[in-house]
């Protein structure tokens, strides 16, 4: 093909129409297969006349995928469908099953391709397949992030079912999640494949349906042959395999696959063999990897020729009456309006403006009677952070009967530390359950629960090990209001076990100070409780956000504080707390002050709140204020808190235990200059340094004498 190579396979498409003759065959449902097909094509070879005309912004299309659309036809309009980027004619095709003429899906599409605030999947941030009346989820990922998901969805359709809740889908959906040949090497791919495979050997229900379609390149590097077949053998996990130009054994090989899956409610693999026109996207130069022959034969593959020859009457006036339409579409949308200021785009990741009405959902007191087993928590004196967060979640789990807690080990066990302890035996294993060590299906799990319009609470046992699954945070759970224009959400409270001043047990997988990769990501929400009484009012609050706005938040609990009952002196009971009223909450963004002396302002979070009203308590005794500044909030950082105690003294620590690079101390830093504080600043923070095993953790961690010598050095 030449340089205009989407002209030119207009051109072919156009002649291999037209040679076309009588049909091999009439069924009912080729029409509307071949509309969604020729559509999809044609909105591909737009979309390349668009970007040379400076009105369109993505050129990665489906052309010769458009053998997905037999997917589609194999299954209802209401079946969550989780789509990679080449899945044009199965958005139109799914489109047209509803009722809506082609030029709605075609107007959908190109409206994505000209970053216009009408197109219906993301409002002009992103071109993504999507759209809540046609259930499909906008997907973002290029490298199968949305896999885990769209297991998390499966598992979370059967356990919404066994519970008799409801969610957004049917009670006999099946689940569809499509992605490339190159995409099934990725982790998670196969964390999800894995996860299906585990599902299905322990007899639990998971209506997926995984559709890999394979055109044996990824960008430019071929797929070795047969080894997507290989990839996909596993336990569990049925396989089948079409040629995309074979319309009848396509269309009866989905259809074989769709009905084992809804009614085994077991996974399946469909290894769908297709072919890639017009190179990977509108920059990719094809042919520098790739000889003109083995691009040339690739037209004899052509879905659309091969069911043009199965269609009645004149396939040729069809295409070109399509093209036409295609192309007044084109005309209209690129004069649509674009988005035009920060606010408009940042919308879908704006903080919840009021929470209390949800916070205020309390269970039933016989019921938490019988959960307690007769002993209330507010009446069984101080607790310990661990204890708090216990009480916590069982009251959220009481007033909430959609609320799911899972995890490693937080079943039977309780949790490393207990916290969860006793859960699994108040509320059974259909609602707190033990996951596969897996922290990318664990989040997964949750993405599919909240998107489905549950409330999942998962557990990353530790904080080290979530960076083996973040994206799963940055690129699917926080990105999918935003991608989606707020139309869909997945609310979650991530527990995470963290931070560096567990003893006795270290090394730095299980003492991780690590928080910038969640600063980062915008829209996530990140709490930090460092006592007992803030715990619970915390979590509530995270829960109550995600109830209300489909908020997502990392829960960071400080493992070192965990059972911790003193603060100053052995036996003081210092750091233990009671546990407060069920109407109380925190407000999002607001911090927590101790003391009002007017000499020092120490600002914290965490572990440092113990050790700065440590050190508050030794200079207080040579007669020094000192004030402290518990955080809580990190995302969003309580700016007006901060503001308001370090001018009523001037001088402000910040006493950071994450590390010096990356630190939270920085952004604290950071807002008091922007917001004009003009006092004196010291900064206190661990050391850039993984936390090491024993007693040497104590010469990298930030500590008590740090702080206190910063204090010394601001007063002075």
């Amino acid at each position: 093909m030449s340089a205009s190579a989407h002209d030119d396979l207009d051109a072919f498409v156009r002649v291999a129409l037209a040679d076309i003759g009588a049909p091999r065959r009439e069924d009912p449902d080729l029409p509307a297969l071949f509309d969604a097909m020729a559509g999809s094509r044609l909105v591909d070879i737009e979309a390349r006349r668009m970007r040379e005309r400076g009105q369109g912004f993505y050129t990665i299309g489906s052309a010769g995928h458009e053998s997905n659309a037999y997917v589609a036809c194999a299954l209802r309009p209401t079946d969550p469908a989780l789509l990679h980027y080449r899945s044009g004619a199965f958005y139109l095709l799914r489109s047209l099953q509803i009722g809506r003429p082609l030029e709605d899906g075609v107007r959908d599409m190109l409206l994505g391709l000209a970053a216009a605030v009408a197109d219906p999947a993301s409002g002009g941030r992103h071109k993504v397949f999507g759209n809540p009346e046609l259930a499909i989820i906008p997907q973002t990922s290029t490298i199968a992030s949305h896999l885990p998901r769209a297991v998390g969805i499966g598992f979370a359709i059967d356990r919404a079912r066994r519970l008799k809740l409801a969610t957004r889908w049917p009670d006999d959906a099946v689940v569809v999640c499509s992605f490339g040949d190159a995409s099934i090497n990725h982790s998670t791919a196969a964390g999800a494949l894995n996860a299906a495979s585990y599902t299905a050997y322990t007899k639990v229900g998971l209506p997926v349906l995984f559709v890999c379609e394979d055109n044996g390149l990824g960008i430019s590097v071929p797929t070795p042959e047969g080894w997507v077949a290989q990839a996909a053998q596993r336990p569990g996990l049925r396989y089948a395999a079409a040629d995309g130009d074979d319309p009848e054994a396509v269309r009866q090989t989905t259809r074989e696959l769709v009905d084992h899956v809804r009614q085994t409610r077991q996974p399946a693999f469909l290894h769908l063999r297709t072919v890639r026109f017009l190179g990977h996207a509108g920059t990719d130069v094809e042919l520098a990897y790739r000889s003109p022959a083995a691009v040339a034969a690739d037209l004899a593959h052509d879905p659309l020729i091969a069911l043009g020859g199965y269609l009645g009457g004149d396939p040729i006036t069809r295409y070109e009456r399509i093209a036409a339409r295609v192309g007044a579409i084109s005309s209209e949308v690129v004069k649509e309006p674009k988005l035009t200021d920060v606010a408009a785009i940042t919308a879908p990741l704006a903080w919840p403006s009021d929470v209390a009405a949800e916070a205020a959902r309390f269970p039933e007191p016989e019921m938490r009677s019988r959960a307690f087993e007769g002993r209330l928590p507010e009446e069984s004196g101080p607790l310990t952070l661990a204890q708090s967060i216990n009480a916590a979640l069982t009251d959220s789990l009481l007033a909430r009967p959609d609320a799911f807690v899972f995890g490693e080990d937080v079943g039977r066990k309780g949790g490393v530390y207990g916290v969860t302890r006793g859960l699994a035996h108040r509320f059974k294993s259909t609602r707190v359950f033990d996951t596969l060590l897996d922290e990318q299906s664990v989040l997964g799990m949750a993405l599919g629960f909240g998107v489905s319009g549950l409330l999942p609470v998962p557990e990353i046992q530790y904080l080290a090990y979530l960076h083996n699954a973040e994206d799963q945070l940055r690129g699917e759970a926080a990105s999918l209001r935003f991608f989606s224009n707020d139309t869909y959400r997945n609310p979650m409270v991530v527990r995470v076990p963290g931070l560096g001043y567990q003893k006795g047990f270290g090394g730095h997988f299980h003492n991780d100070n690590s928080l910038a990769v969640l600063r980062d990501i915008p829209g996530l929400m990140i709490a930090v409780p460092s006592r007992a009484d803030d715990a619970a009012v915390l979590l509530r609050s995270c829960l109550a956000a995600a109830a209300t706005d489909g908020t997502v938040s990392a829960f960071i609990e400080p493992i070192a504080l965990y059972h911790e009952r003193d603060l100053h002196e052995p036996g003081d009971n210092g750091w233990l707390a009671p546990y407060p009223p069920l109407d109380r909450y925190a407000l999002i963004g607001r911090g927590r002050g101790h003391g009002a002396g007017t000499d020092l302002t120490i600002v914290s979070f965490g572990n440092g709140v113990r050790m700065s009203l440590r050190v508050a308590a030794r200079l207080a005794k040579e007669g020094i204020g000192a004030r402290v500044l518990d955080l809580r909030w990190l995302n969003p950082l309580p700016l007006g808190d901060l503001m308001r105690e370090a001018n009523a003294t001037g001088r402000v620590v910040v006493a950071d235990e994450t590390r010096h690079a990356g630190g939270v101390g920085e952004a604290v830093v950071t807002a008091l200059v922007e917001n004009g504080f003009t006092g004196r600043i010291a900064r206190v923070a661990s050391r850039d340094s993984y936390v090491p095993i024993g007693d040497a953790a104590s010469l990298v961690n930030l500590s008590d004498a740090d702080i206190e010598h910063a204090a010394r050095f601001v007063i002075r």
